[in-house]
């Protein structure tokens, strides 16, 4: 006998507007769903395939009225080739090293977070996160999803203090990136981009196509670096087609 409450369809939810963290003057909303029970792993990769994003154990897309700035943007990464930038920056960061660890929270990852927050995003959204909350956001998870902590390596080898995380789930198709967050002391290595470019290069590795970012908003100065990851798909109203910004 077929489970009713594994096979349903899922229900959709509208939140409330509110101001828009990207394009002043845009009152925001989203719709979402709950990934829930056996099927929230292919759940959430058809609902990333059509624009969602995940967030412990939902899974949201913008759906502002008159507004259509957000769009789902991934790389490809067999077609990727690095800017002259780019491969500085890889250059730059030869001597980190990578690890995946399974999704589960530390004291020293949300240290590195707490510093990132307070320094790049004071007064935003997750300005007042506490370890509580950042246990839920990495661990209240459905779906395949690791942690890639970046760590500087050491004259004798060893690995050293943390520098930078990434929140990744694993799809048939890809990596989407959830949430990466770094030492803002160490801005000229350009952590952010070389998260990316690793991820990139972790996902040809596994023989998957593509590196999911999330929304990229133009005319938005926070989302603007996403676009130098050519060549990049968006989501439109005929299917994934290349950005043409």
């Amino acid at each position: 006998m077929t489970d009713q409450r594994n096979s349903r369809v899922p229900q959709f939810f509208l939140t409330p507007g509110g101001p828009c963290p990207y394009l002043p003057d845009r009152i925001e909303r989203k719709v979402f769903a709950r990934l829930t029970g056996p099927l929230a792993q292919p759940l959430s990769e058809a609902l990333t395939h059509s624009g969602f994003r995940r967030s412990q154990s939902i899974a949201y897309r913008p759906a502002c009225e008159g507004c259509t700035a957000c769009v789902s943007v991934r790389i490809l990464a067999d077609e990727f080739v690095p800017s002259r930038s780019q491969r500085r920056i890889a250059r730059r960061n030869a001597d980190l090293v990578s690890n995946s660890v399974p999704a589960e929270a530390s004291r020293e990852q949300f240290a590195l977070l707490r510093t990132y927050l307070d320094s790049r995003h004071s007064g935003g959204g997750m300005s007042d996160m506490g370890l509580f909350d950042y246990v839920a956001m990495v661990e209240e998870t459905p779906v395949r999803t690791h942690i890639v902590e970046y760590r500087k390596s050491n004259d004798d080898g060893t690995a050293g203090p943390l520098l930078a995380c990434a929140l990744s789930d694993v799809l048939k198709d890809g990596l989407s990136m959830v949430y990466s967050f770094f030492h803002p002391g160490e801005e000229a290595r350009s952590l952010g981009t070389a998260m990316i470019l690793d991820h990139i290069a972790a996902a040809k590795a596994r023989g998957l196509p593509y590196v999911y970012l999330g929304y990229w908003v133009q005319g938005s100065d926070k989302m603007d670096y996403k676009a130098r990851f050519a060549p990049l798909e968006a989501l439109g109203r005929d299917g994934w087609e290349l950005l043409k910004p």
